[in-house]
């Protein structure tokens, strides 16, 4: 047992942090024959399942009036990166309930984070990116 666990560890990789409830950009490559590509899928993130190397998780968007659903593993290599557009405020886990919603009902609110927070958040990834840089030699 573990060397799955150690195996499943392994193929973890770096993911932006995102929540329930946020509204976000998925870019997933697409491979067609010998080309590949990348689609961008936008929607609102409805829950998270599973745990470990086999989390997934939903993005449900309108197209042309009707509502499709989509859902990515969490950790997979075809997964090139995933924007955070905006922060949802909800109470809930699961929001399947937004399923049966039309219109302005199926809205989710925005989080409105405090401006000493976000430049908190700012300044530590500022200084995290200054950490990683190769510092040149001064003169």
């Amino acid at each position: 047992m573990d060397v799955i666990k150690t195996i499943e560890e392994s193929q973890k990789r770096e993911v932006a942090p995102f929540n329930v409830g946020d509204t976000v950009k998925v870019h997933f490559k697409i491979i067609e024959g010998k080309t590949e590509r990348v689609q961008v899928y936008e929607g609102l993130v409805l829950c998270f399942k599973n745990a470990g190397v086999r989390r997934t998780f939903t993005v449900r968007k309108n197209s042309y009036g009707v509502g499709v659903e989509r859902v990515f593993p969490l950790y997979s290599p075809r997964i090139a990166k995933v924007e955070v557009l905006r922060p949802g405020k909800v109470r809930r886990s699961k929001l399947y309930y937004i399923r049966g919603k039309v219109g302005k009902e199926s809205k989710i609110r925005e989080l409105i984070v405090k401006k000493s927070d976000q430049a908190a958040a700012q300044n530590a990834s500022a200084q995290a990116a200054q950490s990683a840089a190769p510092s040149a030699p001064q003169a």
